[in-house]
């Protein structure tokens, strides 16, 4: 069933009464970026322009000091619209963080506009520390997703797309530890760290042909020795280990200690690896993203459901996608190729005209979408078909 012309037109006219706020809220975050789990500044001017208008906000939510929600209606369904606020290091809100937390206060402001003429509920969950804190799956073991029926967020891109995957994933820490002493003197005496440390980038290296379509293993060396003449004692390194299963993910999560416990046999060292938890795939539900998609069209612009072409992250909403019924789709703010996420560029995009009027259509589009799976049964009911069907 269509969405009623007129409710949409109420909840885009809803959107646009608030135009200014949700641009300065997502210029404000934008210029002063904060790191995952301090974003305090961000959830507060988020809870004071939702406190403005009259709505009671939970803050903190979770166990999570930047976490936050506020709710309207009461009975029938229940829609969650999440907002993200959090920054990257040195390049502030490359990713468009901003511009997620302003998209998700409008589309819940709009939603909320209507409720006593359609029912329902509609809630704001605002997300901190995205950028690997894993905010939502704190937020999701705290029960905050309980009686939700679906979930939805957009996020900043250089294409419309409605349901483009995203990868489990992980992080892998490994520190050796071997034995010190005089690089010229007597080299012979020490055991190096740093030689197992480096073999184990080689041996990752060598393992790539046998990884699946679309896993991604990256990392970086976080301490490389203590001085030039000395066997360095100590070493480590961070992996991100990418995959789209959790069971690939697994699987080449093995091989990659693997390989750092093979080097660190070969150099004579220690090795401990500690794994941090990372998130799961995202599970589009494309019945849903089909709905967005639709009224993303009714609003000028012409998504395709995905695009090979391009390579795929990792979000902690696909631990909420797990959960509940759930889309993340990706609206551009730049022109295709210009500039990608946790760009320089794509930070600037994140406060420009474009990308300012890319988060009103996202949540006039979200507000829609809220609104359709709220007022319209059989919508409901084949997304939830859908999502239990899922493996």
């Amino acid at each position: 069933m269509a969405l009623d012309p007129a409710l949409a037109a109420a909840l885009d006219r809803a959107v646009d009464l608030h135009r200014d706020a949700l641009t300065g809220l997502a210029k404000n975050i934008h210029a002063h970026p904060e790191l995952r789990f301090e974003e305090h500044r961000a959830a507060g001017w988020v809870a004071e322009l939702l406190t403005a208008r009259g709505f009671t906000v939970e803050r903190p939510l979770g166990g999570l000091a930047t976490a936050l929600r506020a709710r309207a209606g009461h009975g029938g369904p229940r829609v969650a619209v999440l907002s993200e606020y959090d920054a990257l290091p040195e390049i502030g809100h490359a990713c468009g963080h901003n511009l997620i937390a302003a998209a998700g206060v409008g589309a819940f402001l709009a939603v909320a506009s209507q409720l006593e003429r359609t029912g329902g509920q509609v809630d704001l969950v605002g997300t901190p520390a995205e950028e690997g804190g894993g905010g939502k799956v704190i937020l999701l073991d705290a029960g905050v997703f309980e009686g939700v029926d679906c979930a939805m967020m957009f996020h900043p891109f250089d294409r419309d797309l409605l349901a483009h995957p995203c990868l489990a994933n992980l992080w892998l820490t490994m520190r050796f530890r071997g034995a010190p002493s005089h690089a010229a003197v007597a080299p012979w005496d020490g055991a190096s760290a740093l030689t197992a440390c480096l073999q184990t980038f080689s041996l990752v290296d060598s393992q790539r042909v046998h990884f699946r379509d679309g896993v991604r293993v990256h990392g970086y060396v976080t301490d490389g020795g203590q001085a030039v003449n000395i066997i360095p004692e100590r070493a480590a390194c961070e992996f991100s280990v990418r995959a789209r299963s959790l069971d690939e993910l697994n699987r080449v999560r093995a091989v990659v200690e693997r390989c750092a416990r093979g080097a660190a046999l070969a150099a004579g060292v220690e090795v401990e690896i500690v794994a941090r938890r990372g998130y799961k795939d995202m599970r589009n539900n494309l019945a849903l993203a089909r709905e967005l998609g639709r009224h993303l069209e009714g609003l000028g612009r012409h998504p395709r459901e995905t695009d090979s072409r391009v390579g795929s992250g990792s979000t902690d909403m696909g631990d909420i996608s797990h959960a509940v019924p759930s889309i993340h789709p990706w609206l551009a703010i730049v022109n295709e190729g210009e500039a990608l996420c946790h760009q320089h560029a794509f930070a600037r995009a994140a406060e420009s005209d474009a990308g300012l009027e890319t988060m009103l259509a996202a949540a006039k589009a979200m507000a829609r979408t809220a609104m359709s799976f709220l007022t319209d049964a059989p919508l409901r009911a084949a997304v939830r078909a859908e999502f239990e069907a899922s493996p």
